[in-house]
C-alpha cells in the first residue's frame, strides 16, 4: 500500500512539475513589449571580459524630413515655481530660459525617431515618435547631454534620458511644420 502511495505521489509531482514549466514558458512568451522609443538592440552582447568598442552614433535626417518641419515647442517646467512655460524655436536654433544661465540649443527632429545601430533617424514623415536633439548650457558649459553631441527629447516618453536639473525640466511638446 505504502508503494503505490508512493507511486502516486511521485506521480502527481512530476504532473504538477511539468505543468508549471509550461505555464512559465507562455508566460514569458505573453510578455508586453516595453514601452520606450524604437531602438533595435545587437543580438549578442560581448563576452564577458571582452573589449567593447564605442561607436559614434550617427544621425541622419531624412530631406523629406528637413523640407517640412521647421521649429519646435518645448515645454520648460520650473520647479521651484511650479509653472510651465512654452518655447517655440526654429531647428538648429537656441533659447534662453528666462532667470536663469540655462542656455537650450536644439538640434535634429526627427517625426518618428527609430535608432538601429549605429544609426538614429525617422522612420518617417508622420509624428508617430516625435524626438529633438538637444544640448543644454550653463555659462557656457555644456550640461547635457554628459557625453555625445546631442541628448534627446522624446515627445511621447518624456521621462527616457530625460534633462536632469535640480530646478528645470525639458519637455518636448511637438514639431511644428513649414
Amino acid at each position: 500500500m505504502k508503494k503505490i502511495l508512493l507511486m502516486i505521489l511521485i506521480t502527481v509531482f512530476l504532473f504538477s512539475f511539468m505543468a508549471c514549466k509550461k505555464q512559465e514558458e507562455e508566460t514569458v512568451s505573453q510578455s508586453p513589449a516595453q514601452a520606450g522609443p524604437l531602438m533595435d538592440t545587437p543580438t549578442a552582447l560581448p563576452g564577458y571580459g571582452a573589449p567593447v568598442q564605442k561607436s559614434k552614433l550617427q544621425v541622419v535626417v531624412p530631406p523629406d524630413v528637413k523640407e517640412e518641419w521647421s521649429q519646435v515647442t518645448i515645454i520648460v517646467e520650473d520647479k521651484k515655481e511650479n509653472r510651465k512655460e512654452e518655447f517655440t524655436v526654429n531647428i538648429g536654433g537656441e533659447f534662453k530660459i528666462p532667470g536663469s544661465k540655462l542656455t537650450v540649443k536644439t538640434g535634429p527632429f526627427l517625426p518618428d525617431f527609430k535608432m538601429s545601430g549605429t544609426a538614429i533617424t525617422s522612420s518617417s514623415n508622420e509624428p508617430n515618435n516625435p524626438t529633438v536633439g538637444v544640448a543644454v548650457f550653463e555659462d557656457g558649459k555644456k550640461l547635457f547631454p554628459a557625453s555625445g553631441e546631442w541628448g534627446w527629447l522624446y515627445a511621447k516618453f518624456p521621462t527616457v534620458h530625460s534633462f536632469q536639473h535640480e530646478r528645470y525640466g525639458l519637455i518636448l511638446k511637438e514639431g511644428i511644420k513649414k
